[in-house]
Protein backbone atom coordinates (compact mmCIF):
# COMPACT_ATOMS: atom_id res chain seq x y z
CA UNK A 1 0.00 0.00 0.00
CA UNK A 2 1.20 3.64 -0.82
CA UNK A 3 1.73 5.80 2.85
CA UNK A 4 1.96 8.86 3.89
CA UNK A 5 2.60 10.00 7.31
CA UNK A 6 1.89 13.10 8.83
CA UNK A 7 4.77 15.79 10.06
CA UNK A 8 4.55 16.90 13.35
CA UNK A 9 6.40 20.48 12.93
CA UNK A 10 8.87 19.09 10.75
CA UNK A 11 10.50 21.11 7.90
CA UNK A 12 8.69 21.00 4.60
CA UNK A 13 9.76 17.47 3.40
CA UNK A 14 10.23 16.78 -0.51
CA UNK A 15 10.14 14.19 -3.24
CA UNK A 16 13.45 13.11 -4.27
CA UNK A 17 14.31 14.02 -7.68
CA UNK A 18 13.98 10.64 -9.52
CA UNK A 19 9.76 10.75 -7.82
CA UNK A 20 9.81 13.97 -9.44
CA UNK A 21 11.12 13.52 -12.90
CA UNK A 22 9.30 10.24 -12.69
CA UNK A 23 5.66 12.11 -12.01
CA UNK A 24 6.04 15.07 -14.37
CA UNK A 25 7.33 12.36 -17.02
CA UNK A 26 4.81 10.10 -16.60
CA UNK A 27 2.16 13.61 -16.38
CA UNK A 28 3.39 14.90 -19.61
CA UNK A 29 3.05 11.08 -21.11
CA UNK A 30 -0.25 10.73 -20.32
CA UNK A 31 -1.88 13.91 -21.43
CA UNK A 32 -0.45 13.77 -24.97
CA UNK A 33 -1.24 9.83 -25.06
CA UNK A 34 -5.12 11.23 -24.24
CA UNK A 35 -4.88 14.10 -26.67
CA UNK A 36 -3.35 12.14 -29.39
CA UNK A 37 -5.98 9.37 -28.65
CA UNK A 38 -9.02 11.78 -28.94
CA UNK A 39 -6.88 13.36 -32.37
CA UNK A 40 -6.73 9.59 -33.88
CA UNK A 41 -10.50 8.82 -33.05
CA UNK A 42 -11.73 11.64 -34.98
CA UNK A 43 -10.09 10.46 -38.13
CA UNK A 44 -12.44 9.51 -40.58
CA UNK A 45 -11.73 5.94 -42.08
CA UNK A 46 -8.40 4.49 -42.19
CA UNK A 47 -5.91 6.66 -43.59
CA UNK A 48 -1.40 6.34 -43.17
CA UNK A 49 -1.70 9.61 -40.68
CA UNK A 50 -4.35 7.57 -38.47
CA UNK A 51 -2.39 4.52 -38.42
CA UNK A 52 0.52 6.05 -37.34
CA UNK A 53 -0.77 7.94 -34.74
CA UNK A 54 -2.75 4.08 -33.16
CA UNK A 55 1.16 3.29 -33.12
CA UNK A 56 2.43 6.13 -31.46
CA UNK A 57 -0.72 6.06 -29.04
CA UNK A 58 0.31 2.25 -28.38
CA UNK A 59 4.11 3.16 -27.83
CA UNK A 60 3.34 6.08 -25.24
CA UNK A 61 0.80 3.96 -23.57
CA UNK A 62 3.38 1.26 -23.80
CA UNK A 63 6.09 4.13 -22.07
CA UNK A 64 3.29 5.04 -19.44
CA UNK A 65 3.29 1.08 -18.13
CA UNK A 66 6.62 0.84 -18.11
CA UNK A 67 7.56 3.87 -16.42
CA UNK A 68 4.38 3.24 -13.90
CA UNK A 69 6.47 0.02 -13.10
CA UNK A 70 9.77 2.00 -12.02
CA UNK A 71 7.68 4.77 -10.21
CA UNK A 72 5.93 1.91 -8.28
CA UNK A 73 8.91 0.85 -7.39
CA UNK A 74 11.00 3.79 -6.39
CA UNK A 75 7.73 4.88 -4.16
CA UNK A 76 7.90 1.27 -2.74
CA UNK A 77 11.54 1.70 -1.31
CA UNK A 78 11.71 5.49 -0.78
CA UNK A 79 7.95 6.66 0.48
CA UNK A 80 6.77 9.84 0.35
CA UNK A 81 7.07 13.15 2.18
CA UNK A 82 5.33 13.69 5.44
CA UNK A 83 1.86 15.85 4.99
CA UNK A 84 1.95 19.45 6.20
CA UNK A 85 0.22 19.35 9.98
CA UNK A 86 -1.93 21.97 8.70
CA UNK A 87 -3.68 19.12 6.66
CA UNK A 88 -6.50 18.29 8.33
CA UNK A 89 -6.81 13.87 8.20
CA UNK A 90 -9.72 13.54 5.94
CA UNK A 91 -7.91 15.38 3.62
CA UNK A 92 -4.96 13.40 3.99
CA UNK A 93 -7.48 10.29 3.53
CA UNK A 94 -8.47 11.66 0.13
CA UNK A 95 -5.52 12.37 -0.96
CA UNK A 96 -4.10 8.95 -0.26
CA UNK A 97 -7.35 7.18 -1.62
CA UNK A 98 -6.91 9.28 -4.95
CA UNK A 99 -3.02 8.34 -5.07
CA UNK A 100 -3.71 4.51 -5.09
CA UNK A 101 -6.89 5.51 -7.78
CA UNK A 102 -4.13 7.31 -9.89
CA UNK A 103 -1.87 4.22 -9.55
CA UNK A 104 -4.41 1.83 -10.53
CA UNK A 105 -5.77 4.02 -13.71
CA UNK A 106 -2.04 4.73 -14.76
CA UNK A 107 -1.32 0.65 -14.52
CA UNK A 108 -5.14 -0.08 -15.60
CA UNK A 109 -5.26 2.38 -18.94
CA UNK A 110 -2.30 0.68 -21.10
CA UNK A 111 -3.26 -2.84 -19.91
CA UNK A 112 -6.82 -2.53 -21.17
CA UNK A 113 -5.76 -0.79 -24.22
CA UNK A 114 -3.19 -3.39 -24.94
CA UNK A 115 -5.95 -6.21 -24.41
CA UNK A 116 -8.17 -4.09 -26.65
CA UNK A 117 -6.06 -4.13 -29.39
CA UNK A 118 -4.95 -7.69 -28.97
CA UNK A 119 -8.90 -8.63 -29.08
CA UNK A 120 -9.07 -6.16 -32.15
CA UNK A 121 -6.10 -8.87 -33.85
CA UNK A 122 -4.07 -6.15 -33.84
CA UNK A 123 -0.52 -7.22 -31.82
CA UNK A 124 1.47 -4.49 -30.34
CA UNK A 125 4.86 -3.51 -31.56
CA UNK A 126 7.00 -1.59 -28.80
CA UNK A 127 8.39 1.31 -31.19
CA UNK A 128 7.72 -1.16 -34.74
CA UNK A 129 10.27 -3.10 -33.52
CA UNK A 130 9.76 -5.11 -30.26
CA UNK A 131 6.99 -7.15 -30.64
CA UNK A 132 4.44 -7.78 -27.31
CA UNK A 133 3.64 -11.16 -26.26
CA UNK A 134 -0.35 -12.08 -27.36
CA UNK A 135 -1.87 -13.20 -24.45
CA UNK A 136 -5.23 -12.91 -26.09
CA UNK A 137 -6.69 -14.54 -29.44
CA UNK A 138 -8.48 -12.25 -31.48
CA UNK A 139 -11.67 -12.23 -30.15
CA UNK A 140 -15.08 -9.80 -31.50
CA UNK A 141 -16.82 -10.39 -28.70
CA UNK A 142 -14.63 -9.14 -26.36
CA UNK A 143 -13.41 -6.21 -28.70
CA UNK A 144 -15.82 -3.85 -28.25
CA UNK A 145 -15.69 -4.38 -24.63
CA UNK A 146 -12.74 -3.78 -23.73
CA UNK A 147 -12.89 -1.01 -25.90
CA UNK A 148 -15.61 0.49 -23.61
CA UNK A 149 -13.56 -0.45 -20.50
CA UNK A 150 -10.38 1.56 -21.84
CA UNK A 151 -12.48 5.00 -23.00
CA UNK A 152 -14.33 4.44 -19.61
CA UNK A 153 -10.76 4.04 -17.51
CA UNK A 154 -9.72 6.80 -19.50
CA UNK A 155 -12.88 9.26 -18.28
CA UNK A 156 -12.35 7.85 -14.81
CA UNK A 157 -8.06 8.61 -15.12
CA UNK A 158 -9.23 12.67 -16.41
CA UNK A 159 -11.91 13.20 -13.50
CA UNK A 160 -8.86 12.23 -11.44
CA UNK A 161 -6.48 14.11 -12.74
CA UNK A 162 -8.29 17.03 -12.90
CA UNK A 163 -9.55 16.56 -9.29
CA UNK A 164 -5.57 15.82 -8.49
CA UNK A 165 -4.34 19.22 -10.20
CA UNK A 166 -7.47 21.45 -9.02
CA UNK A 167 -6.62 20.07 -5.05
CA UNK A 168 -2.44 20.95 -5.62
CA UNK A 169 -3.39 24.13 -6.57
CA UNK A 170 -5.96 24.48 -3.81
CA UNK A 171 -3.08 23.68 -1.36
CA UNK A 172 -0.76 26.14 -3.24
CA UNK A 173 -3.09 28.97 -3.69
CA UNK A 174 -5.48 29.03 -1.06
CA UNK A 175 -4.15 27.01 2.03
CA UNK A 176 -0.35 27.61 0.99
CA UNK A 177 0.92 24.76 3.05
CA UNK A 178 3.76 23.34 0.45
CA UNK A 179 1.95 20.36 -0.91
CA UNK A 180 2.41 21.51 -4.28
CA UNK A 181 6.10 22.50 -3.29
CA UNK A 182 6.88 18.69 -2.43
CA UNK A 183 6.26 18.22 -6.71
CA UNK A 184 7.69 20.60 -8.21
CA UNK A 185 11.36 20.63 -9.86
Amino acid sequence: MIEHVTTTSLPLQRYTVTAIVLHWLVAVLIIATFALGLTMVDIPGLTPTKLKYFSWHKWMGVTVLALACLRLLWRKTQGAPAYPDSMQPWQQRAAHALHILLYVLIFAVPISGYFYSLAAGVPVTYLGIFPLPVLIAPNPDLKPVLKLVHYTLNMIMLASVCVHVLAALKHHFIDRDGVLKRMLP
